[in-house]
């Protein structure tokens, strides 16, 4: 193991190979000589990272999970207060993953090509934190402005329900989106090692943010002195969200330097770890040094993509992708042929993740919503100084609770994780997650009483704490051990 700087990765023309120049990086050099090809690996690793700088890293999952936890706990109850019919605020939730599953990959491989002095990744997650608070304001904050400002109560409610609306779904697209170039951004400036580190803090901070916010919204607020001052409970939650967002955001963008993909003094566009080979291997895949028109060679080597489809499509066999370049930019073409032909193992976790999370977020969104009309059996549609509409708040409160309990069993069994990581295997945690969400929420729905809900939102933290880690600990061992494999053939 030696550190290299760039005049020293310079003097590696000799065996015809570039590299990337990148500040400081360790180069982790495995050799292994082939009789019939003699082919050398080096592989170019980004250096460790301290606690403090991975911790500092891991607050952008805090403070959006910490708005995240806001949103499900009173997106519902606002929609219903505002009057948006009950047949249309599932179709609110499903607005977003639409847009989601067309944009995030397109725009996922673009950001890959980002060429802004900040790097790859850190101009998506400004503009997408930028984005969340713009959704937060309107949908917290919508219903209040539209009253102030209309007097006709027809008019206010079609208004109010068209702002908030648009708010939601403007957060919810952004913070799912955001948590993609926060975890390529991870993956970008961190060694494996630190990588599997990070995404253990990310999975803590998570838990702790969201602990935070279903804590700071089962509070009462409308009758302390901050709610008289600001207007409502409501802004109230939004004035620590948006103090939060942006402080730990700041805080986040700041943390590990990232290296601009179009740095004038790179001698290569390679802006992380890469597989760099003698330009006598035969193989045009993910990785292989291509033969050019004018007798050149040139490294097909492209930047990583913080889709998984990206990734799992990075390592497909070249004997699916016959004499030519991996097409570089993701479209949504590209997307289904990637899914198509990605490898099994790939294409088994992303259904399975898919399963998952469309499982969990159905009960995550709807869980205040639960104990408010089904657990205290109050009614969201009744006069606002009515006794059933205030039982339903009660009933909002207690759910904000029960959500407080998730999130914290979620930051503790990310610890857990570690100690069963060597007896039972990331499938085993894997496996164990999904388990135990489903007998916990078949347990809630058969038996909706408030005290053994509020017991069962332990199994809540523990598949939040699993859709957070495992799935990317499985994708970085499986391009591990494609990279192996390939090394050794």
């Amino acid at each position: 193991m030696t550190l290299q700087t760039e005049k020293d990765l310079a003097k590696l023309s000799q065996t015809e190979v570039q590299v990337t120049a990148m500040d400081l990086y360790t180069v982790d050099c495995h050799t292994k000589l082939a009789e019939s090809t003699g082919d050398i690996f080096c592989v170019v690793e980004p250096p460790r990272r301290s606690t403090g700088r991975l911790l500092m890293h891991s607050l952008a999952m805090f403070g959006r999970e910490f708005c995240y936890a806001v949103e499900a706990a009173f997106v519902t109850p606002v929609l219903l207060s505002v009057g948006l019919p009950k047949r249309l605020y599932s179709l609110v939730w499903l607005l977003s993953p639409i847009l989601g599953f067309i944009l995030q990959p397109v725009i996922g491989s673009a950001s890959d090509y980002c060429k802004s002095s900040w790097g790859r990744r850190r101009p998506y997650i400004i503009t997408l934190g930028i984005m969340m608070l713009i959704g937060m304001t309107m949908y917290l904050n919508g219903d209040a402005v539209i009253s102030a400002i209309v007097s006709d109560k027809t008019v206010k409610q079609t208004w109010a329900i068209a702002i908030v609306m648009l708010g939601v779904v403007l957060f919810d697209f952004a913070a799912d989106f955001i948590d993609g170039p926060i975890k390529a951004y991870l993956f970008d400036v961190c060694s494996h090692q630190d990588k599997e580190r990070g995404l253990h803090y990310h999975a803590l901070l998570t838990g702790l943010g969201g602990a935070l916010g279903y804590f700071i919204g089962a509070m009462d607020w409308g009758h302390t002195a901050l709610g008289t001052l600001l207007g409502s409970e409501y802004q109230v939650i939004y004035f620590f969200s948006a103090v939060i967002l942006v402080v730990f955001l700041t805080v986040h963008l700041f943390s590990i330097p990232e290296v601009p993909l179009g740095k004038e003094d790179s001698l290569n566009k390679e802006s992380d770890t890469s597989l760099l080979l003698k330009p006598n291997v035969h193989s045009n895949g993910y990785g292989a040094v291509v033969k050019m028109p004018n007798g050149n060679h040139e490294p097909d080597i492209r930047p990583r993509s913080f889709s998984a489809l990206s990734e799992a499509n990075s390592i497909t066999p070249s004997v699916k992708q016959p004499n030519q370049e991996v097409q570089r930019r993701m479209t949504l073409k590209s997307l289904m042929t990637a899914v198509l032909s990605m490898p099994a193992h790939y294409r088994c976790l992303c259904v399975s993740h898919l399963i998952g999370w469309t499982a969990f977020l159905c009960n995550m969104l709807f869980f205040t919503d639960f104990m408010g009309q089904i657990v205290y059996k109050g009614d969201p549609y009744a006069e606002h100084n009515s006794t059933a509409y205030q039982t339903y708040e009660r009933g909002v409160e207690i759910g904000c609770w029960g959500m407080c309990i998730n999130a914290i069993s979620s930051a503790l069994y990310s610890y857990i994780q570690q100690l069963l990581l060597p007896y039972i295997g990331l499938k085993g945690l894997y496996f164990t997650g999904y388990f135990l969400f489903g007998l916990g929420t078949g347990l809630i729905g058969l038996f909706p009483n408030v005290y053994s809900t509020l017991t069962l939102c332990t199994v809540f933290g523990v598949m939040s704490s699993t859709l957070y880690t495992i799935p990317y600990n499985l994708i970085s061992e499986y391009h591990q051990e494609a990279e192996v494999s390939r090394s050794e053939n």
